[in-house]
């Protein structure tokens, strides 16, 4: 994907937002990187380290979605 321009690979939101453009909605997305996807023998991504990942990210993603929101 990197040599096509790709920094990441989403497993759902762009499935959600043609949905969602489909159906008339407007849309803003914002993805989290919870599992770099390396797949070599020694790297095994647990669920608790995805999970953790995600953990972390919340409140960041609280900040940005407020202050969004507060500014419409």
């Amino acid at each position: 994907m990197h040599v096509i321009g790709g920094d990441a690979v989403g497993m759902s939101t762009v499935p959600e937002v043609i949905v969602a453009i489909h159906s008339g909605l407007r849309v803003f997305a914002m993805s989290v990187i919870t599992d770099l996807g390396i797949r070599e023998e020694e790297n095994v991504i647990t669920h608790e380290e995805v999970l953790a990942a995600a953990k972390s990210a919340e409140p960041h993603l609280t900040y940005i979605f407020s202050e969004l929101a507060r500014q419409l």
